[in-house]
């Protein structure tokens, strides 16, 4: 399984989603830090969830981070989060 089809799998679980779109950027990294030349290095999610609402903006943050868990964030140099409640 990819990275990110883990990633996607992992937060679908956590907030069922109104909305997920997870994008692989580390081609557009390439030769930079953290690069690892697997193609699974940098990732951009954006994600929706009714369940984000009475959370602060660093209560969200956390909470993706936790669903993801260490062993898949400890995979990953970069990880850009667009967090909405729609």
């Amino acid at each position: 399984m990819s990275v990110a089809d883990e990633i996607k799998a992992r937060l679908e679980g956590a907030f069922s989603p109104t909305r997920l779109v997870v994008v692989d950027e580390s081609d557009a990294h390439r030769g930079h830090a953290g690069h690892s030349g697997s193609g699974e290095s940098h990732f951009r999610v954006a994600i929706a969830a009714p369940g984000f609402a009475p959370m602060s903006r660093v209560e969200r943050h956390r909470a993706v981070h936790a669903a993801l868990g260490a062993d898949l964030t400890g995979r990953i140099h970069a990880l850009a989060l667009e967090i909405s409640l729609e």
